[in-house]
């Protein structure tokens, strides 16, 4: 079993700053990938930013050049710093790690942190 537990959402004015973290624990023998989704009301979730145990990232247009992924291997935590937040930033935030334990790939996903950007 893999746990993933985000912290960090809460409410920010637009134009404001907001760093989201993620945690994964439990059997757990290496992660390839951690990553951040997003899903507003409405609408399907979308992929915000992903880095591999490499260091490569990959960011939606959307949000380029105003959030930063980055990660702590050893501890085996993701991070989210948003800047410029706009209120299409809006939405629950979802934490993805996907690696290997001694058995079998898994995937997981976290319970999601609200980030709320009013106007």
């Amino acid at each position: 079993q893999v746990l993933v537990v985000e912290s960090g959402g809460g409410l920010v004015q637009a134009g404001g700053s907001l760093r989201l973290s993620c945690v994964a624990s439990g059997m757990i023998s290496s992660i390839n990938t951690m990553g951040w989704y997003r899903q507003a009301p409405g609408k399907q979730r979308e992929l915000v930013a992903t880095i591999t145990s490499g260091g490569d990232t990959n960011y939606a247009d959307s949000v380029k050049g105003r959030f930063t992924i980055s990660s702590d291997n050893a501890k085996r935590t993701a991070y989210l710093q948003m800047n410029s937040l706009k209120p299409e930033d809006t939405g629950v935030y979802y934490c993805n790690v996907m690696g290997r334990n001694i058995f079998k790939p898994f995937n997981s996903w976290g319970q999601g942190t609200q980030v709320t950007v009013s106007s």
